[in-house]
């Protein structure tokens, strides 16, 4: 196989198939009302999926990291291609940006039960250009989310055995992934909001430094706040 080849491989098998399992990950979360983990597996999953297109087209992006807000402009500045998302989709990305980085509850977060609508939207938007298929990628965002599969995909595998154990946790409720279209699901309505320590405790950030990394914009933020 060539260099190219393998890389593609990598591109599909290291962040596709890994931002497959985040995304489940992230619904099995939102569907037991736990936030923190729901925004963390959501930004993880926008993440591998935006790293997976950023990879199979070569746009370099080494300095993404964590930015999803970056890895959008990266690709579409790149010239190769355009990634077309709804505004309900633009909007989840905004907001997982904002309060789905932070691991270790840095900052204050909110959560909803239906935001697990929005994360299986951006999913179905974002996945359709983890390929190298020039048809896939044209796909309308009007078509039948369901009728949308991508030719040796993880989460098309998973739809299929109707023995795996991540098959209903894919398919509950779920209105983009699945056998046959759905018109109407029913989800678990719930609101989640917490202060993170920081913030409630600004006085303890420096005593904190000693023994931990936090990030810098967290550090300037608490640092404002601090007594």
């Amino acid at each position: 196989m060539t260099i190219d080849t393998l890389v593609n491989d990598f591109a599909i098998r290291s962040f596709r198939d890994q931002g497959d399992e985040d995304y489940i990950s992230a619904r099995l979360a939102c569907r037991a009302a736990l936030p923190g983990v729901f925004l963390w597996a959501s930004q993880q999953t926008i993440e591998k999926y935006l790293k997976c297109i950023l990879l199979l087209n070569r746009i370099p992006a080494t300095r993404v990291k964590h930015d999803l807000g970056a890895a959008l402009t990266a690709i579409n500045h790149s010239g190769k291609l355009t990634v077309i998302l709804t505004r309900p989709t633009q909007e989840f990305i905004k907001y997982i940006d904002t309060y789905g980085r932070f691991r270790y509850f840095e900052i204050p977060n909110v959560a909803f039960g239906e935001h697990i609508v929005s994360l299986d939207r951006a999913a179905w938007e974002l996945r359709r250009y983890c390929t190298l298929s020039l048809a896939q990628r044209q796909i309308a965002l009007a078509d039948p989310a369901p009728k949308v599969r991508l030719v040796g995909g993880l989460l098309e595998n998973i739809i299929d055995d109707k023995t795996n154990p991540a098959r209903e946790p894919l398919l509950w409720q779920n209105a983009f992934f699945g056998e046959r279209s759905r018109r109407r699901i029913t989800i678990h309505a719930w609101v989640k909001m917490k202060n993170s320590p920081l913030y409630l405790h600004p006085e303890i950030l420096d005593e904190v430094l000693k023994y931990v990394f936090l990030p810098g914009d967290v550090i300037s933020a608490c640092r404002v706040h601090k007594p």
